[in-house]
């Protein structure tokens, strides 16, 4: 059974000597170094759903991030009471504040890792890599520098965006060392939804993974420190749980806003799905239509989702505690497999919402348009910097073509590359092995934003994109 004292557990890579204050938690340590970082920064040029967006209206990856924050903290602190007044696992209300903060700072990097153009940009990564795998050039590189193991391929078979933020938060988000940004192990174990390896059967089951080979290591000092061995963290289903109560909403209303499609129509479609199982809510809606109408509102439609989106939050938040505190014994041992809002009263009315976007929403030909945009800017950019990296040998000089893509690859990046198991940067470009060259690619593409991945991939081919 999991414990609470190790799950909260506050050590991280390297030890910390900054001063200890009681109203200053190492969660809310972690939740300061991000919030300052350009890893937290580049999310506001990554689509949420509509990419490459010119208003300022529609959610990026940075706004969703910090709704799934808000939400994830409330529902820690409505658990964490419980688990202090009722449950009397907690000892006492800075237990509480330590998983209200743990899963806040959690949520704010739950995307961190996700390449450009969304979720289909890890879709786009993964085809390149099993196309590339079967051609006489990878065999080249293998012969040059070194064969993948089947968990190194599987790394990029399966490209995961949540193994990336893994990645970002303890090695890529450079301060002074091969540490990243330090987080807690606590941390980097909520924000592992699929703490299991991209070879696990089960990563062949799900296409999803936890961890990447080069950061092995690290996945056993976390289970070692935190508990959790092939088990998820008890927090992680807040976050994910915090994740599809913002999204399953907040999509929605982006699109009403674009106008993607009539919200009466379809507010009338849902009425009579669920004003039986929730008459109160359903109530309070045409009150407020009633009044929009009376007050003459100029956009009653975006008004009257908006008002929707609030409700049924607040619906979902209420059954999400529920189910949480249902299936309690089950999460601390390791059995419960499910996502809390589909283990919740409000399941029909999340797989609604859920089937409704998917059918007005991702469908869209805007959506689907930069989409086929989104996978011809990643997959010529890798093509060219994997090239590079595999026909470089020093990556010092910059005279010919593959030389000069390799020179604008981060310096942060090429110089993680180059620390050893010691942490020196000793190791000489020409000595890395193809993982690593393989994984310098994917670090340097999946951090782009979709607006620089676009002008990039223009100024190097010189092929205007719509």
């Amino acid at each position: 059974m999991l414990s609470w004292e190790k799950l909260l557990c506050s050590d991280r890579q390297r030890e910390t000597t900054t001063e200890k204050l009681p109203h200053r938690n190492e969660f809310d340590k972690d939740y300061e170094r991000i919030i300052y970082s350009s890893s937290l920064r580049r999310l506001q040029d990554k689509a949420q759903v509509f990419p490459l967006q010119r208003n300022d209206f529609t959610r990026t990856r940075l706004t969703h991030s910090l709704e799934v924050a808000a939400l994830g903290r409330s529902l820690a602190w409505s658990i964490g009471e419980w688990l202090h007044t009722e449950k009397e696992v907690f000892k006492d209300f800075m237990e509480v504040k330590q998983l209200a903060s743990l899963v806040e700072v959690s949520c704010l990097v739950h995307d961190l890792g996700n390449p450009p153009f969304g979720h289909y940009g890890e879709d786009i990564i993964r085809n390149w890599f099993k196309n590339w795998f079967k051609t006489p050039e990878y065999r080249t590189a293998e012969n040059e520098y070194g064969k993948l193991t089947e968990q190194q391929e599987c790394d990029f078979l399966l490209f995961e965006g949540n193994a990336q933020a893994i990645r970002i938060l303890s090695r890529l988000q450079f301060l002074n060392d091969q540490f990243g940004a330090n987080f807690t192990y606590a941390t980097l174990a909520t924000l592992m939804k699929y703490p299991w390896a991209s070879n696990d059967l089960k990563a062949k089951e799900k296409e999803k993974f936890g961890y990447f080979q080069a950061e092995e290591q690290l996945f056993e000092k976390i289970k070692e420190n935190v508990g959790i061995d092939g088990c998820r963290h008890p927090a992680t289903f807040l976050v994910e749980a915090a994740d599809d109560m913002a999204y399953l909403t907040a999509d929605i209303e982006d699109a009403v806003k674009k106008r993607v499609f009539d919200w009466e129509t379809e507010y009338q479609k849902i009425k009579i799905e669920f004003e039986d199982k929730y008459p109160d809510l359903f109530e309070m809606l045409e009150t407020y239509r009633t009044d929009a109408l009376d007050n003459q509102v100029p956009d009653k439609n975006l008004i009257d989702v908006q008002n929707f989106k609030v409700r049924v939050q607040g619906i979902m938040f209420m059954e999400v505690v529920d189910a949480f505190k249902q299936n309690y014994d089950d999460i601390m041992n390791c059995t419960f497999n499910g996502e809390l809002i589909y283990a919740s009263k409000a399941k029909d009315l999340a797989e609604y919402l859920k089937k409704l976007a998917r059918r007005e929403v991702f469908s869209n030909k805007e959506v689907l348009t930069l989409e086929l945009v989104g996978d011809r800017v990643i997959t010529d950019l890798l093509s060219l910097f994997v090239n590079a990296v595999t026909n470089v040998k020093t990556g010092e000089k910059s005279k010919n073509k593959n030389e000069k893509l390799v020179h604008l690859i981060s310096k942060n990046f090429k110089h993680i590359q180059k620390i050893d198991a010691e942490g020196k940067p000793s190791i000489e470009f020409k000595d890395i092995n193809l993982y690593h060259r393989l994984m310098l690619v994917t670090d340097f593409i999946s951090g782009m934003t979709d607006g620089y991945a676009v002008n990039l991939h223009q100024e190097l081919l010189g092929v205007k994109l719509p």
